[in-house]
């Protein structure tokens, strides 16, 4: 289901399902996926970067790499490491 959706990179972190999700400018590192949708999302400008992030993280706080921005239900966050 996730695949047909446009989800890839799909695996369990943290006690989470993340992957990575393709959006029109950016490419999101999803997290909390289930049959509804996810949590949260870490937007990368390049795909290549987004799977870097998600093959170094280990699911606790946040991702690393060049992240732009952090969305989701009463998240707004830019990457401090950006400023």
């Amino acid at each position: 289901m996730l695949a047909h959706n446009g989800y890839s990179h799909v695996r369990q972190l943290g006690g989470k399902w993340v992957g990575l999700l393709r959006f029109n400018f950016t490419v999101g590192l999803v997290v909390g996926l289930d049959g509804g949708g996810y949590d949260r999302r870490y937007c990368f400008e390049f795909a290549e970067d987004a799977i870097q992030s998600l093959d170094a993280w280990d699911g606790h706080d946040h991702p690393g790499g060049p992240w732009i921005k952090c969305k989701g239900a009463g998240i707004d966050l830019l990457n401090p490491s950006l400023s």
